[in-house]
């Protein structure tokens, strides 16, 4: 039994970890690397094993770091089967969808051909299993796996799988057993619409990610407050507030809290555009997946409460529409995609309003290094979008607790629920926070801890 790390090792992004066992190999998530020219370069490299050899793959959610080569990995040769749950089979097939006129772009740019076309999403699709929480799925009669709510967008999962060597059959049992537990991306409860993380009891080894593994996020309870104060600001500035938003969870969050400070009256009334195409799908998703939901959100459903619609939102769903939002005049708001300002419709706004210190940029999720959200985040006073200079007068604001990221304190408590585990291997964070984060499980939950490289083997004992 044997665990590679080719992807999500050294890096917030580009999860995919491959098993094998009883000689058979799968797969734990299938990402693209996000970030700098030279990071994305590499989606276009071979798989560093051979796609025909991989019997499944099972998703914790529906990320692009995490789905991305999905339909990569079946134009090399993947037959096998792709498991995740509902919802995020759902979202990650939008997300696929959404994202392919951008990767054809960035094909030219690298004078490449695009990583995969619009077929090989939907063949590899009719490939797909939805599955519950809780329940064991047998891949093999010597690995299977089970879901568990990881809190972090609708559908996400913990991943625990469950492998032995020998005759599963044979009433002495297999020779080896083991269990390994992929932490995917971890929540940052309490949200307000999903459940909080689940913890699990045992394992012989755990992947935990890291992307905020040194540091605390603000408490969540002020954040409502934070918006709200953001919001008063550049209404009374006459500025617009832009918000480069995730399409998958942060968007939807987002509106919630909208519509509450919107029904009770705690900011004034001023025209608000949801501008992206992908996010205004993935809320139609979230609808239909209300089950997944915490309990408040969905009393709020059942009393008719409508979570992601209220007076003064409009939905730029065609590019003529997102155009005329530059007829509003301002004080005005946009959420728009990407969530890193990497590409999407907010960098057409950015280019347009970020010279104008009237305005604001919030920030409101993780920037992966080398992303334009990240160099406005650390202050540059000038930025290039779209090929033009562009200086930055408008202010830049961040709100931590928006972040669907667990921070240090989290990820800590959840490792220390843990008992039995022989190592734990500290993933999907930049080298800093990775670092920290296996210094504390050290320190405070006494166990093996160590960040992996790319390309590393472990013997599974």
């Amino acid at each position: 039994m044997r665990l590679y790390f080719y992807g999500g090792a050294g890096a917030v992004t580009g999860a995919n970890y491959l098993i094998e066992c009883a000689g058979t190999k799968i797969l734990i998530d299938c990402g693209l690397q996000q970030g700098s020219r030279f990071v994305e370069k590499q989606n276009y490299e071979p798989f560093p094993y051979d796609p025909k050899e991989i019997k499944a793959v099972i998703l914790t959610h529906a990320h692009a770091d995490h789905v991305g080569r999905i339909p990569k990995l079946y134009r090399d040769g993947f037959r096998g089967d792709i498991y995740g749950t509902h919802p995020t089979l759902d979202l990650a097939r939008l997300n696929l969808d959404d994202s392919l006129h951008i990767l054809e772009d960035e094909a030219q740019r690298y004078k490449e051909q695009p990583i995969f076309s619009e077929e090989d999403i939907i063949e590899c699709w009719k490939n797909t299993h939805g599955k519950p929480y809780h329940k064991e799925v047998q891949i093999t009669p010597n690995i299977k796996f089970r879901l568990n709510d990881a809190g972090h967008i609708l559908g996400s999962s913990i991943v625990e799988v469950f492998l032995s060597e020998g005759d599963p059959s044979n009433p002495l049992g297999a020779d080896k057993k083991i269990k390994i537990v992929f932490s995917g991306d971890l929540g940052n409860p309490p949200t307000p619409l999903l459940r909080p993380t689940e913890f699990i009891k045992d394992a012989d080894y755990v992947l935990v990610e890291s992307a905020y593994g040194d540091r605390l996020h603000e408490d969540r309870e002020l954040r409502k407050g934070k918006l709200e104060a953001v919001i008063e600001s550049v209404i009374k500035n006459g500025g617009v507030l832009m918000i480069p938003s995730f399409a998958l969870e942060r968007t939807q969050e987002l509106l919630f809290e909208l519509n509450n400070l919107s029904e009770s009256g705690s900011i004034p009334k001023v025209p608000m555009f949801m501008d992206s195409p992908l996010a205004i799908k993935a809320t139609a998703v979230y609808q239909k997946y209300s089950d997944y939901f915490n309990s408040d959100a969905a009393y709020l459903i059942k009393s008719g409460d409508d979570l992601f619609n209220f007076p003064g939102l409009e939905f730029s769903l065609t590019t003529e529409s997102s155009k005329e939002i530059n007829n509003v005049p301002p004080p005005k708001i946009i959420i728009a995609g990407s969530g890193m300002s990497v590409g999407g419709r907010i960098v057409h706004h950015e280019k347009r309003y970020l010279p104008d210190p009237k305005s604001t940029l919030l920030i409101i999720g993780y920037q992966t290094s080398g992303t334009l959200g990240r160099r406005l985040l650390d202050g540059a006073n000038e930025v290039k979008i779209m090929g033009d200079e562009v200086i930055v007068r408008a202010q830049i604001k961040a709100i931590g607790g928006y972040s669907a990221h667990a921070d240090q304190a989290t990820l800590l408590d959840w490792i220390k629920h843990f008992t039995g585990v022989k190592r734990v291997f500290v993933v999907q964070g930049e080298s800093g926070p990775a670092s920290a984060l296996a210094q504390k499980i050290k320190d405070h939950a006494g166990f093996l801890a160590e960040v992996p490289e790319a390309g590393e083997a472990y013997e599974l004992t």
